[in-house]
């Protein structure tokens, strides 16, 4: 068993690295990422919003990784259970894969909530604690799967900023829509009262 831990501090409020982290996908930055289904949504009497989604993912697995677990198939399945809790502000993320179950698992957590220094800043913890069964050279290959989640970890990060970005820019365009839309009226109106 190998335990990878991460903490990251993002320039941006709670709210706001919330929303890119539940819109993340799809993104540039994880392309193996080719599908997300919410498989159920609600929000409990204390107004915690409960997400479970499927995440499809597609991996080019190397040939001597696909001999030793005996396939070709490189299609895997993870779901993601999230907690969203708007008073504590505070976001959950647990993750662990549905594929390969029997060879290998990665239980993944991820926390984010405001830096309790800077509040208009977001940590983000992560932890993942990744397992090989039955395979020999277990400990290599754990070490190799940590790597690649702390690999995949940078790119997360850098997508949740990108997605970040498109926001804004949904924003601005927004604003800018209203403005047009205001200017107009405003223009229809006095027209009309000449």
């Amino acid at each position: 068993m190998k335990i990878w831990t991460s903490e990251h501090v993002f320039d941006h409020p709670w709210e706001t690295v919330m929303t890119a982290a539940m819109r993340k996908y799809p993104n540039p930055m994880n392309p193996s990422v080719v599908g997300v289904d919410v498989l159920a949504r609600h929000v409990d009497p204390s107004g915690k919003l409960h997400s479970h989604r499927l995440l499809s993912t597609e991996w080019g697995i190397p040939a001597i990784v696909k001999s030793l677990i005996g396939t070709c198939r490189t299609r895997t399945y993870v779901q993601e259970h999230s907690v969203v809790d708007p008073v504590k502000k505070t976001m959950e993320l647990k993750s662990c894969n549905i594929s390969f179950t029997n060879l290998v698992s990665v239980d993944e957590r991820l926390v984010y909530k405001p830096h309790p220094q800077e509040p208009h800043k977001t940590i983000l913890t992560q932890e993942a604690i990744i397992s090989v069964k039955g395979v020999s050279l277990s400990s290599y290959l754990e070490g190799l799967m940590a790597n690649t989640i702390s690999s995949n970890a940078k790119k997360g990060r850098e997508a949740l900023e990108w997605v970040i970005k498109r926001l804004n820019a949904e924003i601005e365009e927004l604003a800018a829509s209203a403005r047009g839309t205001m200017r107009n009226s405003m223009a229809a109106a006095a027209f009309v009262e000449k």
